[in-house]
């Protein structure tokens, strides 16, 4: 609710009806007559109790009249956060899941990625994967593009004219055995990043910044990790990679660096777990290589539906949860064949429930733990919870507005069920036909406008 220190601000929307988020306190918590207000900046200005309308608008200075009543049928829920996604394997999501992870990389991945040269060919799918996850409620994306340094900045320009927050990562790797054409030296890939990093901050967006991104460390020298490791520590940046996915990889990661403990040792010495870095998979970590993480304040971005498709492993987030490592979820496109981060949670909790049936002692997740994950988790997980995940105020207004009644609805609601109940059954059958608004930072962004 609004704190007593809170400044006058000029107010752009206000909202009044239920508003379902995620707290520190509370992995769902429900707001049912509420007005909630929006500046002029985007932010979050007032959250309160919808009888205090009047001494709202006095005290903001909005006309009642002006308030948008969402009724009883709709509600807003936080921007769903995903903290892994690769924007240039969208073109074949859905295909090619048919080999585990390194030979997947080297029959389907390599080869595709080589296209985006091609600054036509980029343009046309990193459109299409922006517009179709700020469709499925995608308000932030932490995206992985390809070694390209010009086509990468132009998935970051996209992203900002649609109106997505995204961190965007040129892909670096100076180790390929398998598709020679498609890797750098090791000085090649240092100057890009620099260059690529100096480009996208000089153009200021709003909400789009680069991640300093080494694929994984079976791709990448020690001399090339520790140029991208110094990168990220002089520009105060992001870090996104994988880890610990399969155990042939782990396997691989051990002989390569043989004088390390492990896997997280290897980016520990490098200087790239920090606590802006947010590794993708972890389904193996040793107990030690958790603490590791919580000590560094390092995140895992769970990706289930990748880890099951890829057969790679599942990772036991409640193991994560007791370690106090900060978390969040991930679509994985394409190794996950969903865009969507409804399926994401979805396979959360198959994930959750398979582990459950391998060992009935196991404390199956809920759908609300599961919804923290993918808002104010995600959020955490980027490190930027004082700016996303829920409807804190001052934080940007990052929100879907739900229609669980809009015509053919994927699922039907019945007399005498609550908001939970509907929630639950969003989360669980909806899809982009029931998340008729999108806004990030006060914007809507969905219905698509002309750009």
């Amino acid at each position: 609710m609004t704190s007593s220190n809170e400044t006058v601000a000029d107010i752009a929307r206000v909202f009044r009806g239920t508003f379902v988020h995620s707290t520190q306190n509370a992995a769902l918590e429900i707001l049912e007559d509420t007005v909630l207000g929006v500046d002029t900046e985007g932010r979050i200005a007032f959250i309160r109790r919808a009888e205090e309308v009047a001494k709202l608008s006095d005290r903001w200075g909005f006309r009642i009249s002006d308030v948008r009543h969402l009724g009883p049928d709709r509600f807003f829920m936080p921007g769903l956060v995903d903290t892994h996604i690769h924007a240039s394997q969208y073109s074949y999501s859905g295909t090619a899941l048919d080999l585990p992870l390194l030979q997947w990389l080297n029959t389907y991945t390599f080869p595709i990625e080589a296209n985006y040269k091609d600054l036509d060919f980029s343009q046309d799918v990193y459109t299409k994967v922006v517009k179709r996850t700020l469709k499925n409620g995608t308000t932030t994306a932490c995206y992985f593009a390809t070694i390209y340094t010009d086509s990468t900045l132009l998935l970051g320009e996209i992203a900002d004219k649609f109106g997505q927050r995204a961190l965007v990562g040129k892909v670096c790797m100076d180790l390929n055995n398998t598709v020679q054409h498609y890797k750098e030296t090791t000085d090649h890939s240092t100057e890009e990043t620099n260059r690529f990093i100096d480009e996208l901050l000089k153009r200021k967006y709003g909400l789009v910044r680069p991640v300093v991104t080494p694929r994984f460390v079976i791709s990448c020298t020690s001399k090339l990790l520790d140029h991208l490791g110094e990168i990220a520590k002089n520009n105060d940046l992001h870090i996104q990679s994988h880890i610990s996915e399969t155990k042939e990889e782990v396997d691989l990661v051990r002989e390569l660096f043989p004088d390390s403990e492990s896997y997280a040792d290897v980016y520990r010495k490098h200087n790239l777990l920090t606590d802006k870095t947010v590794m993708a998979h972890a389904c193996h970590l040793t107990d030690s290589e958790l603490k590791l993480f919580r000590d560094t304040g390092a995140s895992i971005s769970h990706c289930p539906n990748s880890n099951i498709s890829l057969c790679s492993g599942m990772l036991d987030v409640r193991r994560v949860m007791k370690h106090n490592v900060k978390l969040g979820l991930g679509t994985d496109l394409a190794g996950g064949y969903s865009p969507s981060m409804l399926d994401a949670m979805r396979r959360t909790l198959d994930t959750s429930k398979a582990l459950t049936i391998q060992d009935p002692q196991y404390k199956t997740l809920n759908f609300e733990e599961v919804f923290r994950l993918a808002t104010l988790g995600g959020s955490e997980a980027l490190s930027l919870h004082d700016r996303t995940g829920n409807f804190e105020v001052g934080k940007d207004f990052d929100a879907l507005l739900i229609n669980p009644f809009v015509p053919d609805s994927p699922f039907d609601v019945f007399p005498n069920e609550n908001i939970k109940m509907i929630l639950e059954k969003f989360l669980n059958l909806g899809d982009d036909r029931n998340i008729v608004e999108v806004y990030i930072a006060g914007r809507r962004v969905v219905p698509f406008q002309s750009v």
